[in-house]
């Protein structure tokens, strides 16, 4: 029985984490585009690499605004329909961003509007991801139970980096043995095209699976929510968990700081820190960083698929042992070997050595995210919020997220012509103030519920404020 009811849970897992492999395919897509996308628009129109920087990164606009979103579009209709949405929007994206001079404009003769038009099919499918980086995991914490929560969660990391990985390799499927002109013209939109087969597939199966329990009880649906319990836990825990939550959702609707300020800037920070130690850098212009240490086009494709293993190899090791040894202690340890990584790839830029130690580096600094920063962020977002204001907080910590990766992502061509060890030595100062960050700030949250975290951040939130009201009493009776 209890097998059965673990199958039930992982395998609705697995649908909900296709949101997850489909933010990794959309983002990813673009590393193999990018170059073909510059030739095509920036070059031919003789626009600067800063504007190229802003195209390559545009679907980010549509991140943090399906970000900002996410809490309401999931508060009104629901998880699972939230995904269904997604999985709309990737679709259209995918079919405007291959063939953006559908219906108002000429295949071949680019113009602004057209790029502005090709931008806005990326927005769209930014939007998507949007939703999804927020409801995946929102959807994975509501409905796992708490002793598989970690690796459930983390399990959506895997799908973001199988879906990069996998588009590297449909980029170097459709570049290999191909001219540049072939690529320039053609090449770059079977790259977008190919997402459609993940989205639909997605979008297929999201009618399959249920609304998550904690949503069901917001909308007064407790018997809908107590059968989906039944399937995931023996009849007891199931009546204990309903109540637990039931509890959460007993008094009025909450402001977004009853908790305090504390755990919404906690939230917001972890998913700032995540961009600005300068991942998604890597991900998105690393067949040029490859180019750049002399490999041939072809062999940069394949270095970035060896990278893409490195990062599904490592993140494996995160799932396998978030929930044993716990959040923290991954991302103090990640933090390290990221400052490591980046301050090794700066001096070789300093001293202009690019080689082969340029890679082992990146792989340093890569498989040191994977481990820690790419899944656990995500784990601890799907926790530290209570239900009822969960939505809210995680729509604004994902819209922050998505601002700081826009931000790292569109200002890197710009800082690599001034300075590349600049660049990199940027985001090793990152790295290590990542880790001071864990290290004062973070709790550990491994194996409680959702409702026991909840619980121990209102005690905390009260002690806090009870500690102010005692130093503003001692303060009057010293006046």
């Amino acid at each position: 029985m209890k097998n059965n009811k673990n199958f039930y849970i992982f395998a609705i897992t697995l649908v909900a984490t296709l949101g997850g492999l489909l933010f990794g395919y959309d983002t990813a897509v673009i590393s193999g585009a990018e170059g073909a996308l510059q030739n095509y628009f920036a070059d031919s129109l003789g626009l600067s690499s800063f504007v190229h920087g802003l195209t390559v990164s545009s679907a980010l606009i549509g991140c943090i605004i399906g970000g900002l979103l996410s809490g309401k579009i999931s508060t009104a209709i629901g998880r699972k329909y939230s995904l269904i949405l997604a999985a709309i929007l990737f679709i259209l994206s995918a079919l405007g961003s291959a063939y953006p001079e559908v219906l108002f404009f000429t295949a071949g003769e680019p113009t602004m509007a057209l790029l502005i038009t090709f931008n806005v099919y990326r927005i769209i499918g930014g939007i998507g991801v949007g939703l999804a980086s927020a409801v995946a995991p929102m959807y994975i914490g509501e409905i796992a139970p708490a002793h598989l929560r970690g690796r459930l969660v983390s399990l959506n990391q895997f799908a973001i980096i199988l879906g990069m990985l996998v588009v590297y390799f449909v980029n170097w499927g459709i570049a290999r043995g191909e001219s540049l002109e072939w690529i320039n013209s053609i090449g770059w939109r079977y790259m977008f095209a190919s997402e459609l087969i993940p989205a639909v597939l997605f979008l297929l199966l999201l009618f399959f699976v249920p609304e998550t329990p904690r949503y069901l009880v917001s909308q007064q649906k407790e018997d809908k929510a107590m059968a989906i319990l039944l399937k995931t836990y023996d009849a007891t825990m199931a009546k204990a968990t309903l109540y637990e939550i039931k509890q959460s959702f007993d008094h009025k609707k909450e402001k977004l700081f009853v908790y305090g300020k504390a755990i919404v800037v906690i939230g917001v920070l972890l998913s700032v820190f995540q961009q600005f130690v300068g991942i998604n850098v890597a991900l998105y212009y690393a067949p040029r960083i490859f180019e750049s240490m002399g490999a041939a086009r072809d062999a940069s494709f394949f270095q970035t698929i060896v990278m893409g293993l490195v990062n599904v190899i490592f993140t494996v090791i995160a799932i396998l042992t978030v929930d044993k040894f716990g959040r923290k202690p991954l991302l103090v340890i990640g933090s390290i070997g990221m400052t490591v990584g980046m301050f090794g790839v700066a001096g070789l830029a300093y001293f202009n050595q690019i080689g082969i130690a340029t890679l082992v580096f990146i792989i340093i600094y890569t498989a040191s995210f994977m481990m820690s920063w790419g899944p656990v962020v995500w784990v601890l977002l799907s926790e530290i919020f209570p239900n009822k204001i969960r939505g809210q907080a995680l729509a604004i910590a994902v819209a922050a997220q998505w601002a700081a990766n826009y931000f790292i992502s569109s200002t890197y061509p710009m800082m690599m012509e001034v300075s590349g060890a600049m660049t990199y030595s940027f985001y090793g100062i990152m790295s290590l103030l990542s880790a001071l960050f864990v290290w004062k700030f973070i709790p550990e949250t491994k194996g409680k519920s959702l409702e026991e975290l909840e619980i121990l951040l209102k005690k905390s939130h009260a002690s806090k404020q009870s500690q102010t009201a005692n130093k503003r009493g001692s303060a009057v009776k010293e006046i």
